[in-house]
This record gives structure tokens, sequence and C-alpha cells, in this order.
């Protein structure tokens, strides 16, 4: 997202600004070609209270930023599904959504047709977005044209070794998440997803999926427990109705769902069909590896077919007649800056 805000200002003439604090991943590839991190959203509108704002990798009101008003906006750039949550103008505006594996993809594409070359450092940080987004080229999501871009934006960016810049920022991705929270890791990257559900008095239900990519999931894995106990704490604040956690391994290209309590189970068994294990807790997903194309589209279809929620409670980690006060605290000597969530039993 960063790197696409920053390709698309610099190509239609406007100012990049970020959403949201960036991962590790990001961080590496601004620093790796030297381009300056952009200013959040909530500043740059401080400083032009009547600017529009062009959204990237993203339309769903459930993942916009509460400065951004609808009104604000004047175009789109992104590739993911339209879904109920799409957003709502009272103006025409410019959308260019393509089935593509990476937003940074169509961003670089605007770039060749109108015969500019994005400077060097813009082609890099475009290229380790398209190879963050397409897993190096060998998701799910992944198309000719984003191949294509991809070897176009490692001539210009000057990249002698692919390979070596793949490994050096998937490294980037991974290390963080040692010095993380339970709670970092369930937030980190998560998305809100609302889906017709005829069986809800609201019809619709709210569907949190939050994904944590890494070269070695057994690290992560191994902390299933308190992972699973604030899945629970977050789906609660957050009024969800569900909420997923998959774990991917972006070397191996395989994943692990985690199953906070019987709705995400009931949900998952019958959108995806693996087999659990952990009492129930954990499933496994295969091959699949996608947000975007193969966990939320099954979820999608399993509301269609006419998925209702369990009647029954049981199965959950939830503590049953415990009243407990959440809190969530950062330690000021801790290097890492990590949130953590402090429990308190209520009488």
């Amino acid at each position: 997202s960063i790197a696409g805000a920053i390709g698309a200002s610099l190509l239609y003439g406007g100012q990049p600004a970020r959403a949201s604090e960036i991962n590790s991943e990001t961080k590496f590839a601004l620093d790796y070609f030297g381009v300056a991190l952009p200013p959040p959203i909530e500043e740059s509108l401080k400083c032009s209270p009547d600017a529009n704002v062009c959204l990237v990798d993203h339309q769903q009101r459930s993942q916009l930023n509460p400065a951004i008003t609808e009104s604000r906006i004047c175009g789109i750039i992104d590739h993911h599904a339209l879904q109920s949550q799409t957003i709502v103008t009272n103006r025409p505006i410019v959308i260019d959504i393509r089935p593509w594996g990476s937003m940074s993809t169509i961003v670089a594409h605007h770039f060749m047709m109108i015969g500019r070359k994005p400077p060097k450092p813009i082609a890099g940080i475009l290229l380790c977005a398209i190879l963050s987004d397409t897993l190096n080229l060998a998701g799910p999501t992944t198309t000719e044209h984003d191949r294509a871009m991809v070897a176009v934006l490692t001539q210009i960016s000057e990249v002698d070794e692919i390979q070596e810049l793949v490994q050096q920022q998937f490294r980037a991705k991974s290390k963080e998440l040692a010095g993380l929270s339970a709670h970092q890791l369930v937030v980190g990257d998560l998305k809100e997803f609302v889906m017709d559900d005829a069986g809800s008095s609201a019809g619709s239900s709210k569907i949190g999926f939050a994904v944590v990519e890494t070269t070695d999931d057994s690290v992560i894995l191994d902390r299933h427990d308190e992972l699973l106990d604030e899945i629970n704490e977050v789906r609660e604040e957050m009024g969800l109705d569900a909420l997923f956690l998959a774990v991917v391994n972006i070397v191996l290209l395989k994943s692990t769902l985690l199953l906070a309590g019987p709705v995400e189970r009931s949900l998952a068994e019958v959108a995806f069909g693996g087999s659990t294990y952990e009492d129930g807790f954990l499933m496994d997903l295969g091959a699949r590896v996608s947000r975007k194309k193969e966990f939320v589209p099954p979820l999608t279809e399993a509301f269609a077919k006419g998925w209702t929620k369990p009647m029954s409670p049981a199965g959950g980690r939830a503590s049953v007649g415990v009243r407990r006060q959440s809190t969530l605290t950062v330690d000021p000597n801790d290097p890492y800056g990590r949130v953590s969530r402090v429990l308190q039993d209520l009488a």
C-alpha cells in the first residue's frame, strides 16, 4: 500500500500518506531504496483540509481510515473484490480495479502506459511490494502482468540478484514477529469484512480475518494458546461475529488457521473442510495462502449457501462465569515497544 501510494502520488501529482503504521517488511524496502516514509493521513489532511483522497489497495468502508470521509474520495486503485461494504460516493470518481496480484503492479503499469519510467528508488519499492503480495510470484494471485512488471522494475531499479533481495525482504518480515506480543500479531494485518447473513437479525455478520506471514510458522504456532486467548479478546473489543488468524509459511506456501471458538470452527469447517487438531483449535489449510483469493471467498460462499451460527457455545476457550477487566499496556522498558494485554478477574 505504501509503495503504491508513493508511486501513484508521483505519477499523478499528489502527496502520499499512510493510513497506519508500517511493518518491518515495508521499512526494509523504504530503507533499502532510500525512500522517505510518508506522513500519517491525519497529519496530511490537517495540513490540507480541502484535499481529495485516492484510495490505494482498499475500497471497503470497514477498512477506511476514520480521518477519510467518503465525500473526499476521488479515486480508487485496487486489486480486491467489491463486497457489501464498498464505499459509496455522491459523485463520479476514477476507479481502476484489476484482478492482478498487487496494486503496485497496476501503478507500475500506469507508468509504462504513459511512457514514463519511475525513478530507480520508486521502481525498487514497487518491485518489493509486488514480490510481497505475490509471495515472490509463487502465490495463487500471481498473473502474467505481475511477472512482466517485476521484470521491468528489476531492470529500472538495477537489482542484480532478485532472489537475494527477496530473501532479505522476507527475513525482515519474519524477524519482527519474534518481538511482537500476541495482541500485535492478531491485529497487525487484520481486515474486517461484512458478509450478507440471512440467519442474522442484522442481516449481516462482521468477520475479521488476520494474517501472519512468516518464513518459520512453527515459531508462531508454538504460541497458539496465547494467540487464541487474544483472538477472543480482540473479537469482543471489535464487535466481530467471528475472527480468524491464518499463519502463512511464505517459503513452504502452506497455512494453518487458528479457531478460537465454536463459531469460527463451524464456519471454517463449511468453508474450508480442513482437518483440525489441538482439540479443534487449529486447522490445516494446506496450500491455501491468499486471503484475497483463498481465505475470504470460501467464507463468503459459506454464507451464501446458508451457513448459520451454531446455537451451542460449547468448544470455546472463554472462561464461563468469570468477569475480567482487560487493559492494553506498553512496558516503557521494553526496547520493542510491545503492546501486551493485562487481564484481571473481577468479583
